[in-house]
């Protein structure tokens, strides 16, 4: 970094709440999808389509609790916050 002259864009290491939210999404994304299969032969585009799937799934269709039983999308809609 100091070499090229660059500003890290992250606080200090070891401080997670910056990037709790991402941290949280591969920690489950890991065990939900990754850790659950034999990815050998598995081509890139193969693999592409199967995180897609997964993500669509976990922003589209998984229902939270929290949310009042409603998927991310459709809680962010019904505050008015997406189309």
């Amino acid at each position: 970094m100091e070499t090229r002259k660059l500003t890290c864009s992250m606080s200090k290491k070891g401080y997670s709440p910056d990037n709790s939210a991402c941290e949280g999404l591969f920690g489950r994304l890991k065990n939900e999808m990754f850790y659950n299969r034999d990815w050998k032969g598995v081509s890139i585009p193969e693999f592409i389509d199967v995180l897609n799937e997964y993500l669509v799934w976990y922003n589209e269709k998984r229902i939270k609790v929290s949310l009042g039983n409603m998927s991310p999308v459709e809680y962010r809609q019904s505050l008015g916050l997406v189309v």
